[in-house]
């Protein structure tokens, strides 16, 4: 496997999926969220088990799901798949859709948080995704996130720019961006669904609800299973709600004095995460440039390049 694959760009007309992969969200959301897809020109099917509860919190069994996830991939005429919500469950369908099935129908799988499990098994098998807005986040109209993940869609590439943190660390890195939900991404990583040995990789983080002993030692638990090696430059997006139990002014600072063993570029507060959850391309070749005062993250693939400028994402902390 020497190139990721790009998924079709979408043209006015095209089926796209909603279905839920994790935890149940109200058919509301969904109808709503089908509304605003409806409103780009698209034309919005609904997988079959979104309305089904299972145990309360699913979104029906792992089967059900899974079943909606391989719908979804092998019809052709369906072009992208929108994950209603994550919460907790994504891991359950790794086993049962073949990862030759997402090389074999590329097309965009569009999710964060929980379904970061699905992202990287994708992305393992050589295809590009989306870490961007989910359905219910789509319903509430999140702006300017929702705008950015349409113009993706109809092939506008964001090259996005901000403002640097102080906490950042400058330098220039190349490499095929990998990540998301850090609870997500650590339980998996390092296991059959890993990118091919060989390339380099700009890892993207974020996370929300948990302590910093938790955040400390799931980034711990990354750097034993990742081939660190191949990190070139790291990005931290948002960490919300997060618990402080350890004596530390950020999340980022405790982060980054445990990096000062690497020398590569490290940015802080992009916005993606549970509050705003800007797309990121995730498989994309990118380059990224941290400078003393502005950070630039350039995606190298086939689209019309739209720049777009991002404010740095609030923190929202509980002590």
């Amino acid at each position: 496997m020497e190139n990721m694959i790009l998924p079709p760009f979408l043209k006015p007309g095209d089926k796209v999926a909603l279905i839920s992969p994790a935890y149940w969200v109200a058919q509301e959301a969904i109808m709503e969220a089908a509304a605003v897809v409806e409103s780009w020109g698209l034309q919005p099917v609904i997988g079959e088990h979104t309305n089904c509860l299972n145990v309360d919190v699913y979104a029906g069994t792992a089967n059900e799901r899974a079943s909606d996830l391989i719908w979804a991939l092998e019809d052709d005429s369906i072009k992208a798949i929108i994950c209603t919500r994550g919460g907790y469950g994504s891991i359950h369908l790794l086993n049962r859709v073949s990862q030759d099935m997402y090389r074999k129908h590329p097309k965009w799988l569009i999710g964060h948080g929980d379904v970061t499990t699905l992202l990287y098994a994708v992305a393992g098998a050589g295809v590009m995704s989306l870490h961007g807005p989910m359905a219910y986040q789509i319903s509430a109209k999140q702006e300017p996130a929702s705008s950015v993940l349409r113009n993706i869609l109809f092939g506008k590439v964001p090259q996005y720019g901000l403002v640097s943190s102080s906490h950042n660390q400058c330098g220039h890195a190349e490499g095929i961006l990998i990540g998301g939900n850090l609870s997500s991404y650590s339980a998996i990583a390092g296991s059959r669904f890993n990118l091919p040995p060989g390339k380099d990789i700009i890892l993207f983080l974020e996370e929300v609800e948990e302590t910093l002993h938790d955040i400390d030692r799931l980034f711990y638990m990354l750097r034993l299973q990742l081939d660190f090696e191949r990190v070139k430059g790291i990005i931290f997006g948002s960490f919300s709600s997060i618990k402080f139990d350890l004596q530390y002014g950020s999340v980022e600072q405790m982060l980054i004095a445990h990096l000062n063993d690497l020398d590569i570029p490290i940015a802080c507060g992009f916005p993606f995460g549970s509050n705003t959850c800007m797309p990121m391309i995730e498989g994309a070749p990118c380059v990224l440039d941290v400078t003393a005062n502005r950070t630039l993250l350039t995606f190298n693939i086939e689209g019309e390049a739209e720049f777009v400028e991002l404010e740095n994402a609030t923190p929202h902390l509980m002590r």
